[in-house]
């Protein structure tokens, strides 16, 4: 397992926070997500062999928030 730390624009809410904790926890390969709004960012502990970097960004995207 490998752990990245993705910088999350746009969230405004706890409600947010779920949305982007959901869509990453979702995800095949992904361990784990924690999501944190006053930091506004996302630590997510994944499985190199099943997602990456790139797929954890589009997830995040896709779901209406900005990946710096």
């Amino acid at each position: 397992m490998e752990k990245i730390t993705l910088p999350v624009k746009g969230m405004t809410c706890m409600g947010c926070v779920s949305s982007v904790k959901r869509v990453l926890g979702a995800m095949p390969g992904v361990g784990s997500a924690e999501v944190s709004l006053e930091k506004a960012q996302a630590e997510v502990t994944y499985d190199p062999a099943r997602t990456g970097p790139e797929a954890l960004k589009a997830a995040i995207t896709d779901a209406g928030y900005d990946v710096a």
